[in-house]
């Protein structure tokens, strides 16, 4: 099991994107993720990542305009032309820092506009927009993922929300670089049931995330899921992919860097150590998997 640590989200007290790359480095994690890094020196970001030798593992195509309400324009209509130009954009970025994954944001229902009245229209345009990503994104070598967001607290208005509605869109565009992306915060408020949810639809799952239930904090915190629980069953299906610390952590226990969770191979080869989840995030705990490699 390879976690990545989301940038975006973890290391808040670090200012900007290349000190929590390398805070994300001296918390053991080999590998970050971020949604939008658009604003950050692409030079500034690079040389973070190659100085402390880290992987960049994911990054999201552009909001669009967040101040507008926007969050993603694959399935908007009449945005076509902006969202290939930030399609463009995510994936020079992503091959200039050997990233192979692109999170392609859905987006929301236009204001002033019923999710049923604009459905029909927001699909049609998602699905042509997914097929112009997906060869853009082959001839790349990288892979597109579909990431359904809860609408029931965290985005009551964006368009792609369950499991269900990602798989069929993926079945219509009928492209194999293009995934699931799952984050286990967002599948198990849109109607949880997660065992046979991850085995149904384990073939299509290119990328991970994971967050407590309900207060979206660490995975170790008081919450619904059992994580250990849902690591075996994944491991056990057979995934070798990342699996994205995206959460809120609550800084509550004042560990340094050198005082976080540690992950080892239950072989003990070490071939899989990282630090687990996020400095000043978390008590210390050992967890044991059995790695990729053994």
């Amino acid at each position: 099991m390879r976690f990545s640590a989301n940038i975006s989200w973890l290391f808040p007290e670090v200012p900007d994107f290349p000190g929590r790359i390398k805070a994300a480095s001296q918390s053991g994690f080999r590998a970050v993720e971020v949604a939008w890094p658009y604003a950050t020196d692409r030079t500034l970001f690079k040389a973070a990542l190659n100085t402390h030798r880290m992987s960049l593992v994911l990054l999201n195509t552009p909001p669009g305009n967040i101040e507008a309400g926007e969050l993603g324009l694959a399935a908007v209509p009449g945005r076509q032309d902006e969202f290939r130009t930030g399609l463009n954009e995510a994936v020079s970025w992503a091959s200039d820092l050997g990233c192979d994954r692109i999170h392609i944001m859905a987006g929301r229902v236009p204001l002033g506009l019923e999710h049923q009245f604009i459905e029909k229209e927001m699909e049609e345009t998602f699905i042509e927009n997914l097929q112009y990503a997906a060869d853009i994104l082959g001839q790349a070598g990288m892979v597109g993922l579909l990431e359904p967001i809860n609408s029931l607290i965290t985005e009551p208005r964006y368009f792609l929300n369950t499991p269900q509605h990602a798989a069929s869109i993926l079945q219509k565009v009928k492209r194999p670089n293009l995934k699931l992306q799952m984050d286990l915060y967002h599948w198990q408020i849109m109607g949880g049931n997660l065992t046979q949810n991850i085995k149904t639809y384990f073939p299509l799952i290119g990328h991970v995330q994971i967050a407590q239930i309900p207060h979206r904090n660490e995975p170790d915190s008081p919450g619904e899921l059992n994580f250990m629980y849902l690591f075996d069953l994944l491991q056990d299906l057979g995934y070798q992919g990342y699996v994205g610390c995206e959460y809120k952590p609550q800084g509550k226990y004042n560990l340094t860097p050198n005082r976080t969770g540690k992950v080892y191979c239950t072989y003990e080869c070490m071939h899989n150590y990282v630090a687990f989840l996020s400095h000043l995030s978390m008590p210390v705990t050992t967890y044991y998997y059995k790695c990729i490699i053994c």
